[in-house]
């Protein structure tokens, strides 16, 4: 399976301006997220970059792309008619070929040499077929992401057949629905925000996007619709997502950055500092 192009979608509502925010990468220099998110599918030996976002964003988009805008196609969705919608709207870009799918508001930390990225692509030209990347995540958070159930493949760690996908779940159906095997109590595997996918996956969207009208396209539906006709494998990278959207997710972004990347040991000593002024002010 050849994979070389990519599209990251930014046209949400509330997703739309988190590419502009800039961070201290782990090498201690500035970037734009959207840098650091072109740099993770560079990893990846992909050539092209297709980014969705809204009419008029072109401009900014750019700029925040800095020395890799000449890798981006700019593509648009006009109007907010779901995730699914905004990755259909790049069906001409990848054509016929499989594709690396990344949201356009998570950062991704590897634990490893090989970047996210990198590790879901090598498991997709080895398996040959969908994969979406997956983290364990806490009950208490399944309201922020799809989740996955279905089975380990044997004698491959971290690789799961996908038999159920449910969007933003609730505890209940995800204990009904969603378990797999070998997953601590009360955690489930849920997207990290990365997946391979295939021209079935366009083709499935423009049959929802057909019968839809006016209602918003998710890309779960199709995944899930998906699963019944081909191959659909997750894999748990080495590595984790985090969300820059959410609450304090810038914070927690740059504090995972800072931590694991060059200036680690000046960081730390500034939250030591930090953290002991506090206390002695609150004494």
């Amino acid at each position: 399976m050849r994979i070389s192009k990519a599209v990251i979608t930014a046209a949400g509502p509330d997703q739309s301006r988190l590419p502009m925010q800039r961070f201290v990468d782990l090498d201690g220099s500035e970037k734009s997220a959207l840098e650091i998110m072109i740099e993770e599918v560079i990893a990846a030996r992909v050539e092209q970059i297709a980014l969705v976002i809204r009419p008029g964003d072109e401009a900014v988009f750019a700029e925040a792309a800095g020395s890799y805008e000449s890798l981006l196609t700019f593509l648009q969705q006009p109007e907010p008619r779901g995730y699914g919608d905004a990755i259909h709207r790049a069906a001409a870009f990848v054509g016929d070929q499989p594709f690396l799918h990344l949201v356009g508001d998570h950062l991704y930390i590897s634990g490893e040499s090989r970047r996210c990225a990198e590790q879901l692509v090598q498991v997709a030209r080895t398996e040959e077929c969908i994969v979406s990347a997956v983290q364990p995540t806490r009950e208490n958070r399944l309201f922020q992401y799809g989740t996955i159930g279905g089975r380990p493949v044997a004698g491959k760690r971290g690789l799961y057949e996908v038999e159920n996908i449910l969007e933003k779940p609730t505890p209940t159906d995800a204990e009904q629905h969603l378990i797999v095997p070998g997953q601590r109590t009360g955690h489930y595997l849920c997207f990290f925000g990365m997946h391979v996918l295939t021209p079935t996956v366009m083709n499935v969207l423009a049959e929802q996007v057909q019968a839809a009208g006016e209602r918003p396209i998710q890309l779960t539906p199709a995944l899930a619709a998906v699963s019944a006709r081909e191959r659909y494998l997750a894999a748990e990278l080495q590595g984790t997502r985090y969300n820059i959207g959410e609450k304090y997710g810038l914070l927690t972004t740059q504090l995972a950055l800072a931590l694991g990347g060059d200036d680690r040991e000046d960081v730390l000593a500034q939250l030591v500092e930090l953290l002991a002024s506090r206390i002695t002010n609150n004494e």
